[in-house]
């Protein structure tokens, strides 16, 4: 356990402070979302603020955190603070990195770090990661190096003492094709540091303190007591599981392995065993394969404690060098969520049967599906936009999984009406998909379908309209839960005929796009289900009258549309001896 020292605080002054550092970060989101120029920033909210103590301890995060980002920012920004010179650090300095392997695991996370001074010492660090919806490259999740991804930035000054490096920003301009939404996004993400460092400044003034560091050891002691508290209430031992995750086409399935061993108040996570890795882009560096580790132990053992270093100070993990959870320079990475993903729920898997109540079944939104369009529209001016998808939620033993959820990341799905505005491509359709929902006593969220078209009239894009997807789900479905079924797969149809889910896709004039989101896992056996709640959801069109009868054994009556509770208990009968 945690030592436990005597508070420097009171208990009102600390929930004062406290409530007031959320404040803060929370500040630094919203000036992100008044300032950035892509909508997959300022809409779909895939973007990170955090600050940290002296140490580069993680203190405190927003609430727009994405857990991919912000559990391997804990690591990478500790890692920058202690590698980095003390004597290197002065006011006004501004690093910029998208280090894959320093930090959140693609180079299109482009961090901004900044020393926070008070009285010409450093009091804390705080920093800003965005998914640039551009950062040059080929744009497609079957490259093979990372070279072929886009600009890779070493941890550079690109404001020295408050002095603007101009030839690191002309270095990012060329190498992207949308330069004016791309420097217009890394200022602000130097807004939203600067916000965050004047108000850590003001009330370091006006508490009469120092720097961050006492508080930092109160909050993050409190907080690694808490979890350690939840993890001991969960019986010693060694609990296994493993997972298949779908290949580029041809190739053989990735396998993860995990090994979760709980020891007392102490969570090792071990992951021998997996696939060595692999020629395209879903490999995953360390840091982003603890992220969502992390984001799994945590939202089981105590999910509404603060996220901060306390948090992971009960979880280890081990991810042999050289595999998919932990792949070498140069590997392509650019696609990591389409396998890094799929780590929490090979968490909660081999916790099912230690914590029950406390696991979901298999999300359709996992991994998240991202689009990334490019081309020229008819003026012959560049485009470039990037939009996420959720699929259906997992259920779990106390409730229906959420439909179109973006899980276990966070994120928003893009409106439609930004998406037109920011492509010349027209949505036609957006809905979501009947029986798509894993059967379950509790029952999975629902997939759903987008059509759009590519216009072919006198607003027609130049031809390619380039397409790069990254998503899975289309050969496994997300599967159930103590005999909860399923969800249905994903689907990616081009004029009516199987494309390419993997890859890069040209699209011409006339196109017409279909993506099929999968549903969530069922949890507890359909047959259980509450008839009442079957009727409702025929009702509300996420069943169909066949799907309640063959999936939960409900008989709807077509003319009343309700529930016949005699038919349904004979056919329930039936279908228990068949089964």
């Amino acid at each position: 356990m945690a030592k436990r020292v005597k508070s420097k605080f009171d208990p009102i002054t600390l929930e004062i402070l406290w409530r007031r550092l959320i404040s803060i970060v929370d500040e630094s989101d919203t000036t992100v979302a008044r300032t950035a120029f892509s909508s997959l920033l300022r809409d779909a909210h895939d973007y990170t603020c955090m600050f940290t103590d002296q140490k580069g301890r993680e203190l405190a995060q927003g609430s727009f955190a994405t857990p991919g980002q912000s559990g391997a920012m804990a690591l990478g920004i500790k890692n920058l603070v202690r590698k980095l010179p003390r004597d290197r650090f002065k006011p006004g300095d501004v690093f910029i990195t998208n280090d894959p392997w320093a930090l959140a695991g693609h180079l299109n996370d482009v961090c901004v770090m900044s020393p926070i001074f008070y009285k010409d010492r450093i009091a804390a660090f705080t920093a800003c990661v965005f998914h640039h919806s551009d950062i040059g490259g080929r744009v497609s999740s079957d490259n093979h190096e990372v070279f072929e991804e886009g600009l890779f930035i070493p941890p550079v000054k690109l404001y020295d003492g408050g002095v603007l490096n101009e030839g690191v920003l002309d270095m990012i301009r060329w190498n992207v094709r949308t330069p004016e939404e791309v420097t217009g996004d890394i200022r602000s993400q130097i807004a939203a540091n600067h916000v965050c460092a004047e108000k850590i400044g003001q009330m370091l003034e006006e508490y009469g303190m120092e720097n961050l560091d006492d508080l930092a050891d109160e909050v993050i002691g409190r907080t690694e007591r808490s979890m350690r508290a939840a993890i001991e209430k969960v019986p010693d031992g060694i609990y296994r599981a493993q997972g298949i995750v779908e290949q580029m086409k041809g190739k053989p399935d990735v396998v993860i392995k995990a090994a979760v061993e709980v020891r007392g108040s102490s969570i090792l996570v071990d992951l021998d065993g997996s696939s060595p890795q692999v020629d395209w882009g879903g490999n995953v560096v360390y840091n982003f394969t603890y992220a969502y580790v992390f984001m799994a132990v945590k939202s089981m053992f105590d999910p509404e404690i603060p996220n901060n270093d306390g948090c992971a100070k009960p979880i280890s993990m081990k991810a042999p060098e050289g595999t998919v959870v932990n792949c070498r320079f140069p590997a392509a990475v650019a696609a990591r969520m389409q396998i890094g993903h799929f780590l929490t729920e090979i968490i909660y898997r081999a916790l099912a049967n230690a914590v029950p109540d406390r696991v979901i079944a298999a999300s359709g939104g996992t991994p998240a599906t991202m689009n990334v369009f490019y081309g020229r529209s008819a003026d012959k001016k560049p485009w470039h936009s990037v939009i996420i998808r959720g699929g259906g939620m997992g259920a779990s033993a106390r409730s229906d999984g959420h439909h179109v959820a973006i899980f276990p990341a966070n994120g928003a799905n893009t409106p439609i009406e930004i998406f037109e505005s920011d492509t010349p491509l027209i949505i036609e359709k957006r809905e979501l998909i009947t029986d798509s929902g894993g059967p379950g006593k509790t029952k999975g969220g629902l997939g759903r379908r987008v059509l759009f078209r590519v216009p072919d009239d006198e607003y027609a894009p130049i031809p390619p309209v380039n397409l790069g997807i990254q998503s899975g789900r289309y050969r496994y479905p997300p599967e159930g839960l103590f005999g909860g079924k399923p969800g249905a797969k994903a689907q990616f149809l081009v004029s009516g005929e199987h494309g390419n889910p993997y890859g890069l896709t040209q699209l011409k004039p006339g196109d017409a796009v279909i993506m099929d989101a999968a549903g969530g896992g069922g949890y507890g056996n359909p047959l259980e289900r509450d008839p009442e709640l079957v009727e409702a959801d025929v009702l509300e069109g996420y069943v169909s009258i066949e799907g309640a009868a063959k999936d939960y054994g409900v008989v709807i009556n077509p003319d009343t549309m309700k529930a016949d509770l005699v038919a349904t208990d004979e056919l329930r009968r039936t279908m228990k001896k068949a089964a």
